[in-house]
């Protein structure tokens, strides 16, 4: 997930969300027609590397015709999910989703928790935490849930104590305390990585750490536990589509041992499986 991002500006969500139709097909036929394909819009780390596993491996014994549609956006899957461009998304987690339906209208839904992908502070300039200089510039992601994410983080290991009652929408003005007197520089979820060049440090969602070419296991300052995490990442669909056989198809191998293997083996700890 997503973890989350903007786009932009408004020509590049229009363009991705015209390129997301055309690679789709026409109009509703994926939500629509549940003897076609499942059409799954998706990351592409490490979401769309897990269904492509997937698809090549164990959807044909399974009976489950599946397309994979890449996004490099977090907005344009949930958009197209919803207007039934696609069957699903595979990208999110429940925070930011949570945060999405309320603001967009959307009528989106889990349909079961496949991965966490730990969020991690990184940096060019310091080799811990602890270095990193007073008046640092922190990047962290500029959308709801993600600089809440952040934030929380940063908390979890002392560089910052946020106010009682701070939840998933905190933002830097809701530091209490601030020893270090960090700054904090609001960028896209998707550009963080590019960012650490320009800045004393990066708190980066996996699935971007990982496309950067960062390790999170290795790389990463400070890194999310896995243990209680919220931040899971799943399958959803519009509201109303759970039980489409091809869903519950994808699902199943989705949770399964062939798949929780795949993720153990390539990710080596970047990316955790949640069942």
């Amino acid at each position: 997930m997503r973890n989350t991002a903007k786009i932009t500006t408004a020509v590049l969500a229009a363009g991705a969300l015209t390129l997301g139709l055309s690679a789709c097909g026409s109009d509703k036929d994926s939500a629509s027609d549940t003897s076609g394909p499942l059409i799954v819009a998706a990351s592409p780390t490490p979401h769309a590397e897990i269904l492509n596993f997937v698809k090549k491996n164990l959807a044909k014994k399974a009976g489950l015709d599946l397309e994979v549609k890449e996004f490099q956006d977090y907005i344009v899957p949930n958009t197209a999910t919803e207007d039934g461009s696609v069957g699903a998304n595979y990208f999110q987690n429940q925070p930011y989703l949570d945060d999405f339906n309320k603001k967009r209208g959307t009528h989106i839904v889990p349909v079961v928790t496949v991965h966490l992908e730990p969020l991690g502070l990184y940096s060019h300039k310091v080799k811990s935490a602890d270095a990193l200089k007073s008046g640092a510039t922190v990047a962290v992601p500029n959308d709801a849930v993600n600089e809440a994410r952040a934030l929380k983080l940063l908390a979890s290991k002392g560089l910052i104590t946020l106010k009682d009652g701070a939840g998933n929408e905190a933002t830097p003005q809701d530091i209490s305390k601030n020893p270090k007197n960090l700054k904090f520089k609001e960028v896209e979820a998707a550009q963080t990585p590019r960012s650490l060049d320009d800045v004393d440090a990066a708190v980066i969602n996996g699935n971007y750490a990982i496309s950067a070419g960062l390790k999170p296991a290795k790389d990463a300052l400070v890194l999310e536990s896995a243990k209680n995490n919220p931040y899971g990442n799943f399958l959803a669909v519009k509201k109303g589509n759970e039980n489409d056989p091809r869903v519950k198809k994808l699902a199943k191998l989705l949770t399964s041992p062939e798949v929780k293997k795949f993720i153990e083996d390539k990710y080596a700890g970047s990316v955790i499986p949640s069942f």
